[in-house]
């Protein structure tokens, strides 16, 4: 029966039965006609295609700028990664001044662009780099001054870069990086930009009020790490924080927006503070205007655009858009996957599942649980991992580990409240594996479909990464928007991807036997509600919790006092990327659920997917 089921070309009937190997399948999944799917599909395609279209022009001006992406060796044979952006006209007998712009941590170069864009249209050749075990630059973290001394003596080695005249610019950690290149290089720049960083934090140099070489400071009036950099609870208060009163050669209140010290003597000064918070840098139009204002204060040539007049967030926009579209690409990629004989015996509906699933109270109560495990284990599970998982050449992540601690975590406390439920409860009611879209009625496991389905994951998964690649090589743009970015993985972060997919398999699994079988309700005929329902709930179930810690983080910062919980700077702005990536998963995981009634193909490509996205976004501390 399943041989014949498989080889049968009339699988886009919508009722029958599906032969399974060992047994009969009822109710076969009702799909929408192949033409709408095509049409789904050249859309999302247009999407990709149009959005980095988009990108590619603002990122280069309109042509006016080329962007290369370079490497080359740093300290102790270290590979660093770049992206050069170079006006046209510039050449080695009309040099251009020059500027060093490093991302904070956890962070690439791309992270950058607002400011490189911005930079570069203004006539200054623009070296945006990788951090040392960032992006594509070689691992550990941390190690050479966090690559900045590397970044600016590449910079100067190029014959189209004005060697005196060239400034630095870094945000957060990358502030640190261009701090330490302005110490050992001490008569290499003229000028500094520091975004929500410090001087004389977490082995950047002291500062004082002749070193740095005249200091631009943005710091934002809600950056998150005011404590951190500069000894002070709020980011407003950092106007009368001794340690810098003391870069600034004064022991009065800081004034934003005025000159202190001298220019030409390079020892000039200014605050900036624009009403974001710390990773808010990034898509300010104040944030960016400050830091080109201060460019063309303290450095020689250039175009004189001024500050205001801003292109990088089209760019921004740009790869949202195709962020959006490559994302929907996987539902109707694996609708019409679906339809391709080899994988028809996958097509099936969700039992109706008499006896499972929550209802009335005890749906909500499910429910809120659901929501609430997510964001109170998230700063306990990373603290856990910070104290007894140390990285090592199998995890060698430290920000990955965390969130592998956190949904190992998630996924037990999941599991056992699950299995309570059911032998408690669901069991007594008539439901089965077979509901939670575990098994297959009448069959039990069937490792043929299993296998199945994570070859259809990962065809599916082979198609999302072949798009990023076409987008990488035609436009040199990945897909990203904000803090949240899908970049094309080097060789050593693929081999860290399948180092952790496991336990992220493991996790989706769970979650989704939790969302498909308990939490899935009911429907007025189906004993299931409609996929637009079930997707916009699962949404909130998946992401719910974080999205409440985050308020809970936020709203006293915003109002003008510290986080909610001050000790947690970082995780809370990691959390932004958990909304982002959880509501994909559950969008994933349910629309696969619907069409195979079953968890595996959704979990499985979740966790390709997601996996691969944390590993090639966060630092590699291990050096392998």
């Amino acid at each position: 029966m399943g041989a014949i089921s498989e080889m049968n070309r009339d699988q886009e009937s919508l009722t029958g039965n599906i032969a399974g190997r060992q047994g009969v399948l009822t109710s076969t999944t009702i799909s929408p006609t192949p033409r709408r799917l095509w049409l789904l599909l050249v859309v999302a395609l247009l999407l990709t295609l149009g959005g980095g279209l988009l990108a590619a022009y603002v990122q280069t001006a309109g042509g006016t700028v080329e962007v290369r992406d370079v490497r080359w060796v740093g300290t102790n044979g270290t590979m660093m990664s770049g992206l050069l952006y170079v006006p046209s006209g510039v050449t080695n007998k009309n040099p251009a001044p020059g500027i060093v712009a490093i991302p904070g941590y956890i962070n690439s170069r791309e992270t950058q662009d607002g400011f490189a864009i911005e930079f570069a249209r203004r006539g200054y050749v623009v070296l945006a780099a990788d951090q040392t075990g960032h992006g594509y630059s070689d691992p550990p973290a941390f190690a050479n001054g966090f690559g900045g001394p590397d970044a600016l003596a590449y910079l100067r080695s190029l014959d189209i870069v004005d060697k005196n005249n060239i400034g630095l610019e870094g945000h957060s950690m990358g502030g640190w990086a261009v701090l330490i290149a302005a110490n050992v290089y001490s008569d290499s720049y003229r000028s500094i930009v520091l975004e929500g960083s410090s001087t004389g934090t977490f082995g950047a140099p002291a500062g004082t009020s002749s070193f740095p070489r005249n200091l631009g400071l943005v710091f934002s009036k809600y950056d998150e790490f005011s404590q951190l950099m500069w000894n002070s609870p709020t980011a407003q208060g950092i106007v009368n924080s001794p340690k810098l009163q003391a870069v600034f050669g004064i022991s009065d209140t800081i004034q934003v927006g005025r000159l202190y010290g001298s220019i030409a003597d390079g020892t000039a000064r200014k605050l900036y503070q624009p009403a974001v918070t710390h990773p808010g840098d990034h898509i300010s139009t104040e944030a960016i205007g400050d830091a080109i204002e201060w460019m063309q204060a303290t450095l020689q040539g250039g175009k004189p655009i001024p500050p205001s007049d801003q292109i990088w967030y089209w760019k921004e926009i740009g790869t949202l858009i195709a962020l959006i579209g490559a994302v929907l690409f996987l539902f109707p990629m694996g609708a019409l996957l679906l339809q391709v004989p080899f994988f028809a015996s996958l097509r099936q509906s969700p039992n109706d599942g008499t006896g499972a699933g929550m209802s009335g109270v005890g749906w909500w109560v499910g429910a809120l649980l659901m929501l609430a495990i997510p964001g109170l284990t998230l700063f306990p599970f990373e603290h856990l991992a910070g104290d007894h998982l140390t990285p090592n050449a199998l995890w060698p992540q430290s920000i990955t580990n965390a969130v592998m601690v956190w949904a190992v975590g998630n996924a037990l406390i999941t599991l056992v409240l699950f299995l309570i439920w059911h032998f408690a409860s669901s069991r007594s009611r008539g439901a089965t594996w077979a509901d939670y879209g575990l098994t297959w009625r009448g069959i039990g496991l069937d490792w043929r479909r299993i296998g199945k389905s994570c070859l259809l994951a990962i065809a599916l998964g082979v198609g999302f990464y072949t798009l990023l690649v076409i987008s990488d090589f035609a436009f040199k743009t990945d897909f990203r928007f904000w803090v949240v970015a899908v970049k094309v993985p080097s060789p050593l972060q693929f081999r860290i991807f399948l180092s952790y997919l496991i336990p992220f398999i493991i996790y989706f699994l769970v979650v989704a036997m939790a969302l498909h079988g308990q939490m899935r309700g009911s429907g007025a005929k189906s004993g299931r509600p409609s996929l637009a329902r079930a997707m916009f709930v699962n949404v909130v179930l998946m992401i719910g919790g974080i999205v409440l810690l985050l308020l809970y983080q936020y709203i006293p910062l915003l109002l003008g006092g510290t986080l909610g919980n001050p000790a947690e700077p970082l995780w809370s702005i990691i959390a932004y990327q958990f909304v982002a990536l959880l509501a994909i998963a559950a969008l994933v995981s349910t629309y696969f659920f619907y069409k195979t009634g079953h968890i595996y193909v959704g979990a499985f490509l979740n966790a390709l997917l997601i996996t691969q996205i944390i590993v090639a976004g966060t630092a590699t501390h291990y050096p392998l």
